[in-house]
């Protein structure tokens, strides 16, 4: 008699803050993800200069992740990447949101990011997050002819009434 065949739904995604031995993973997603990736001492930096950043697992992998920087009333998201395998699957809203707790829960009041002009899926879910165009960076990432301009995109934070 054979067994019962097992549920094979993935476990859902988990977030958790981004340790130091994780740099290796969040390595590989961003070069899989990203022409122009971050090197790992970037990582290593945001995480010694104490900067928000957060890990998302499915079956113990990492498959995204998330940084951000707070000071003065102010945060800036400065990496949302989910694997390449991974996406579509609204992980990268998921990070999206658990930062966006994060900046609220320090204080920030305003939330800013950069974005490349072709990166169509990202801009249409920082718009559906609330996000706004609000001004161009020329120039401002490497691409492969040069130069990319940078979208610079920004949220206010309004306080929750409790």
């Amino acid at each position: 008699m054979s067994a019962l065949p097992r549920d094979t739904a993935p476990a859902p995604a988990s977030l958790r803050p981004m340790r130091e031995d994780d740099l290796v993973a969040v390595h590989a997603v961003e070069e899989r993800a990203y022409e122009f990736p971050w090197t790992p001492g970037i990582f290593r930096d945001c995480l010694r200069s104490d900067y928000p950043a957060w890990v998302l697992e499915e079956a113990g992998v990492i498959v995204g992740y998330v940084l951000m920087s707070v000071a003065a009333g102010e945060a800036h998201i400065l990496n949302v990447c989910v694997a390449p395998e991974h996406q579509g699957h609204g992980l990268g809203r998921k990070l999206v949101r658990a930062i966006m707790h994060v900046a609220r829960g320090r204080g920030a009041e305003r939330v800013f990011l950069e974005v490349r002009p072709s990166n169509v899926g990202a801009i249409a879910l920082y718009h559906d997050e609330g996000f706004n165009e609000i001004g161009r960076r020329p120039r401002y990432y490497p691409a492969k002819d040069g130069r990319e301009d940078a979208i610079v995109m920004a949220m206010e934070i309004f306080r929750e009434e409790g």
